[in-house]
C-alpha cells in the first residue's frame, strides 16, 4: 500500500490533515471516507487497521482528524456535530477533485452517527457503514455528564475524556441536541451495515437495535463479538474490515468505469509491519506473512506456501483440464506438497567443497474417480506437465530494474 499525507481545507478555511491510503498495484475499486471517533484522531488502531485492510481490498481510503483534533487546525471548543459533517462534505470535495468522490462511508462511534447525517450532502454514496455508533448524537454527552450544569451555566467548562483534558461549550451541547436522528435515517436512501460489539462499554448495543430499526432495507448488522468499543485489537478491527470489504462489493460496482483500465499485473507491498506482505493481482487480494516463531503476524500464508500452492492448484487444474479433454471420469483431484533442501545424490561423496543442495517439492496426488491404472499413468505423467511444474523445472532468469 501507498500511504500518503494529505492537507485540505473545510468552508471555513481551517487546514484538515488526512491520510490517504491507496491499494497495491494500479486497480482500484472504489474510494471510501472514513470519520473517526469522538476526540479520537485518524491515528488509533481502528482507523488505521480498517483503513489498510480496505484498501488491501482495493479501495482508495481517506482518513482524516475533525477541526481541531490529531494534525488538523482549528479550534477544537469551536467545533460540534454539524461542523463534523462540514468537514465530511469537505474531505469528499477533496477525494473528487483528485481521485473520485466516495462510494463507501465509514464512521466510528461519533463519527458513525456524523457518516448518516453526511450521507444526504454527498450524492456519490452507495454504501454506509457505522461501527460502535450511536443512534443519537447527544449519547455523547453521556461521557461527560456531571459537567453539564457547569457548561450550561458557565457556557463551556474543560471535561477529561479518555484521560484528555478537551473544552466542551453549550453550543455544542446544543447542537446534538437538535439533531433529530431518527427523521435522518428513515429518509437515509443507500444501504447501510452496522457494526456493534454486544459487550461495548461505552455505546450499548441498544444503539445498533435503534439504527437497525429506523433504517430501511436494504440493511444488515452484525455483532462484532468480543471487542471493544474502540477496536483496539488489530484482529478485531482486521475482522471488522473483511465484512465491509464483503458487503460493499453487492453494492459498490467491481468494474469502476471512472477508473483507468490497467494491464494485469501482480503487485506486492510492505510496510512497518515487519514482514506482513500485501500482494493484488489485480482482481484479487492476498496478505503473505511469516509465522509468529520468525517474527511475522501469522497474517496469511509464507512465500513458500504461496509458492507450493502455485505448483498444486496448477497440477490440479491441469489434470482437469484433461481429463475433461480425453473424457476420463475424474471426479476430483487433491494435491499435498512440502518443500525442503536437499543435498544432491552425486555429491554426497565429495568431501573437498560443501556439499551442494538442491530445493525438493514432494507432491502427492490423489485422483477420485472410477478410474483404471492406465488412465491414472497417463494421469501422472500429465501432472508433470503443467505449466508452473515446467517452469519450476526450467532455468529461470529474473530481470530486476529500480523505479
Amino acid at each position: 500500500m501507498n500511504s500518503e499525507k494529505v492537507n485540505f481545507e473545510n468552508n471555513n478555511g481551517i487546514v484538515l490533515s488526512g491520510r490517504l491510503e491507496m491499494p497495491v498495484g494500479k486497480k482500484i475499486k472504489g474510494t471510501a471516507l472514513f470519520a473517526h471517533c469522538f476526540t479520537c484522531n485518524k491515528n488509533l488502531n481502528a482507523p488505521i487497521h480498517i483503513s489498510k485492510a480496505l484498501t488491501q481490498k482495493g479501495y482508495v481510503v481517506l482518513r482524516f482528524d475533525f477541526t481541531g483534533l490529531g494534525e488538523s487546525e482549528g479550534d477544537f471548543s469551536q467545533t460540534g456535530f454539524t461542523s463534523n459533517i462540514q468537514d465530511l462534505v469537505a474531505a469528499s470535495r477533496f477525494l473528487e477533485k483528485n481521485y473520485e468522490a466516495p462510494s463507501l462511508l465509514i464512521g466510528h462511534s461519533l463519527g458513525g452517527a456524523a457518516v448518516i447525517s453526511a450521507t444526504k450532502h454527498i450524492n456519490s454514496v452507495k454504501a454506509l457503514v457505522t461501527i460502535g455508533a450511536p443512534y443519537s448524537p447527544n449519547h455523547v454527552t453521556k461521557l461527560f455528564s456531571n459537567s453539564l450544569e457547569e457548561i450550561k451555566e458557565l457556557g463551556k467548562s474543560t471535561v477529561n475524556i479518555g484521560g484528555r483534558p478537551f473544552e466542551i461549550s453549550k453550543q455544542f451541547i446544543e447542537d446534538v441536541n437538535e439533531q433529530n436522528q431518527l427523521s435522518v435515517l428513515n429518509n437515509l436512501n443507500v444501504p447501510i451495515l452496522i457494526l456493534h460489539s454486544p459487550t461495548d462499554k461505552i455505546v450499548d448495543v441498544g444503539n445498533a437495535a435503534n439504527i437497525y430499526k429506523a433504517s430501511k432495507h436494504p440493511k444488515s448488522f452484525v455483532a462484532l463479538d468480543g471487542a471493544d468499543h474502540l477496536l483496539s485489537k488489530k484482529e478485531d478491527s482486521q475482522y471488522a474490515a473483511d465484512l465491509i470489504a464483503s458487503w460493499a462489493k453487492k453494492y459498490i460496482p467491481f468494474e469502476n468505469p471512472n477508473f483507468p483500465k490497467v494491464k494485469k499485473e501482480v503487485a506486492v507491498k510492505i510496510e512497518d509491519e515487519k514482514f506482513t506482505t500485501y500482494i493484488s493481482t489485480g482482481d484479487h487480494s492476498i496478505i503473505a506473512d511469516e509465522p509468529e516463531s520468525a517474527g511475522g503476524q501469522n497474517m496469511g500464508p509464507t512465500p513458500y506456501d504461496l509458492l507450493m500452492a502455485s505448483l498444486g492448484t496448477c497440477t490440479a487444474m491441469t489434470l482437469r483440464m484433461y481429463a475433461d479433454f480425453k473424457k476420463i471420469p475424474l471426479k476430483g483431484v487433491e494435491v499435498h506438497l512440502n518443500y525442503a533442501k536437499e543435498h544432491a545424490d552425486d555429491c554426497k561423496d565429495m568431501t573437498d567443497e560443501k556439499p551442494i543442495e538442491i530445493d525438493t517439492f514432494y507432491r502427492e496426488i490423489e485422483l477420485i474417480g472410477s478410474l483404471d491404472e492406465k488412465q491414472k499413468s497417463r494421469l501422472l505423467q500429465i501432472a508433470d506437465r503443467c505449466p508452473v511444474h515446467k517452469t519450476l523445472s526450467s532455468k529461470i532468469s529474473i530481470k530486476t530494474v529500480l523505479i
